[in-house]
Protein backbone atom coordinates (compact mmCIF):
# COMPACT_ATOMS: atom_id res chain seq x y z
CA UNK A 1 0.00 0.00 0.00
CA UNK A 2 1.56 3.28 -1.03
CA UNK A 3 1.34 6.35 1.60
CA UNK A 4 -0.71 9.11 1.04
CA UNK A 5 0.00 12.69 -0.14
CA UNK A 6 -0.99 15.83 0.94
CA UNK A 7 -2.21 15.91 -2.80
CA UNK A 8 -4.61 13.07 -2.10
CA UNK A 9 -6.34 15.05 0.65
CA UNK A 10 -6.33 18.74 -0.68
CA UNK A 11 -8.64 20.78 -2.11
CA UNK A 12 -7.07 22.02 -5.61
CA UNK A 13 -6.73 25.23 -7.01
CA UNK A 14 -7.65 27.29 -4.14
CA UNK A 15 -8.85 30.83 -4.45
CA UNK A 16 -6.85 33.70 -3.42
CA UNK A 17 -6.38 37.22 -3.18
CA UNK A 18 -3.48 39.33 -3.60
CA UNK A 19 -2.11 41.15 -0.58
CA UNK A 20 -2.89 44.31 -2.12
CA UNK A 21 -6.63 43.70 -2.23
CA UNK A 22 -8.84 45.35 0.47
CA UNK A 23 -10.76 43.89 3.04
CA UNK A 24 -13.95 44.59 1.04
CA UNK A 25 -12.55 42.78 -2.16
CA UNK A 26 -11.44 39.73 0.21
CA UNK A 27 -15.22 39.68 1.97
CA UNK A 28 -16.86 40.00 -1.46
CA UNK A 29 -14.75 36.98 -2.33
CA UNK A 30 -15.57 34.79 0.12
CA UNK A 31 -19.26 35.58 -0.28
CA UNK A 32 -19.08 35.08 -3.98
CA UNK A 33 -17.09 31.44 -3.20
CA UNK A 34 -19.22 30.95 0.14
CA UNK A 35 -15.90 29.84 1.84
CA UNK A 36 -13.87 30.73 4.90
CA UNK A 37 -10.63 31.09 4.31
CA UNK A 38 -8.63 32.88 1.17
CA UNK A 39 -4.62 31.97 0.15
CA UNK A 40 -3.46 35.66 0.64
CA UNK A 41 -0.06 35.65 -1.73
CA UNK A 42 2.29 38.37 -2.93
CA UNK A 43 2.74 38.12 -6.88
CA UNK A 44 2.20 34.51 -7.10
CA UNK A 45 4.16 33.66 -3.94
CA UNK A 46 1.77 32.28 -1.18
CA UNK A 47 2.08 34.91 1.85
CA UNK A 48 -0.72 33.78 4.38
CA UNK A 49 -4.34 32.67 4.71
CA UNK A 50 -7.23 34.86 5.60
CA UNK A 51 -10.40 33.86 7.11
CA UNK A 52 -14.12 35.46 7.61
CA UNK A 53 -12.67 35.28 11.55
CA UNK A 54 -10.06 37.42 10.62
CA UNK A 55 -12.31 39.76 8.73
CA UNK A 56 -13.96 40.48 11.78
CA UNK A 57 -12.24 39.89 14.84
CA UNK A 58 -8.88 41.41 13.89
CA UNK A 59 -10.66 44.07 10.68
CA UNK A 60 -13.93 44.96 11.85
CA UNK A 61 -13.71 44.94 15.33
CA UNK A 62 -10.54 46.44 14.94
CA UNK A 63 -11.82 49.32 13.48
CA UNK A 64 -10.30 49.20 10.28
CA UNK A 65 -11.82 50.56 6.81
CA UNK A 66 -12.62 48.46 4.53
CA UNK A 67 -10.69 49.94 2.17
CA UNK A 68 -7.55 48.71 4.25
CA UNK A 69 -5.23 46.46 2.28
CA UNK A 70 -5.42 42.41 3.17
CA UNK A 71 -2.14 43.04 4.10
CA UNK A 72 -2.86 44.06 7.30
CA UNK A 73 -4.52 41.49 8.65
CA UNK A 74 -1.69 38.50 7.62
CA UNK A 75 0.81 37.74 10.62
CA UNK A 76 4.44 35.88 10.18
CA UNK A 77 5.60 33.58 7.94
CA UNK A 78 3.14 31.66 6.10
CA UNK A 79 3.39 27.67 7.05
CA UNK A 80 3.03 25.30 4.13
CA UNK A 81 3.09 21.66 2.71
CA UNK A 82 4.37 20.47 -0.83
CA UNK A 83 1.98 18.27 -2.40
CA UNK A 84 3.89 15.32 -2.54
CA UNK A 85 4.55 14.89 1.58
CA UNK A 86 2.97 12.49 3.26
CA UNK A 87 -0.43 13.37 4.95
CA UNK A 88 1.30 12.77 8.39
CA UNK A 89 3.46 15.96 7.33
CA UNK A 90 0.83 17.97 6.67
CA UNK A 91 -0.73 16.86 10.10
CA UNK A 92 2.45 17.60 11.84
CA UNK A 93 3.10 20.82 10.62
CA UNK A 94 -0.73 21.88 11.51
CA UNK A 95 -0.13 20.86 14.82
CA UNK A 96 3.02 22.64 15.66
CA UNK A 97 1.83 25.89 14.04
CA UNK A 98 -1.35 25.67 15.67
CA UNK A 99 -3.39 26.61 12.08
CA UNK A 100 -6.29 24.56 10.74
CA UNK A 101 -5.18 24.90 7.15
CA UNK A 102 -2.19 25.06 5.31
CA UNK A 103 -1.11 26.26 1.70
CA UNK A 104 0.21 22.95 -0.25
CA UNK A 105 2.98 23.94 -2.85
CA UNK A 106 4.47 21.75 -6.20
CA UNK A 107 8.26 24.14 -5.62
CA UNK A 108 7.01 27.66 -5.13
CA UNK A 109 4.04 26.87 -7.10
CA UNK A 110 0.35 26.97 -4.79
CA UNK A 111 -1.67 23.82 -6.00
CA UNK A 112 -3.68 23.89 -2.91
CA UNK A 113 -4.75 23.85 0.52
CA UNK A 114 -5.71 20.91 3.12
CA UNK A 115 -7.69 21.47 6.62
CA UNK A 116 -8.07 20.14 9.74
CA UNK A 117 -11.52 18.85 7.85
CA UNK A 118 -9.73 17.23 4.84
CA UNK A 119 -7.55 15.40 7.24
CA UNK A 120 -10.68 14.59 9.57
CA UNK A 121 -12.61 13.27 6.58
CA UNK A 122 -9.51 11.24 5.80
CA UNK A 123 -7.93 10.24 8.41
CA UNK A 124 -11.16 9.66 10.93
CA UNK A 125 -14.29 9.19 8.81
CA UNK A 126 -16.75 8.72 11.30
CA UNK A 127 -15.40 11.96 13.44
CA UNK A 128 -17.72 15.00 14.27
CA UNK A 129 -15.12 16.70 12.46
CA UNK A 130 -15.46 14.60 9.54
CA UNK A 131 -19.42 14.63 9.29
CA UNK A 132 -19.21 18.34 9.91
CA UNK A 133 -16.65 19.19 6.75
CA UNK A 134 -18.54 16.38 4.75
CA UNK A 135 -21.98 18.62 5.34
CA UNK A 136 -23.52 21.16 2.93
CA UNK A 137 -22.99 24.46 4.49
CA UNK A 138 -25.95 26.01 6.56
CA UNK A 139 -26.88 29.46 5.50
Amino acid sequence: MTQQTVADVMTPSPTTVDITDTLRTVAQTMAEQDIGALVVRAGTAAVGIVTDRDLVVRGLAAGLATDTPVQQLVTGQVVTVGHTDPVETAVEVMRKAAVRRVPVLDGDTLVGIVSIGDLALERDPTSALADISRSEPNR
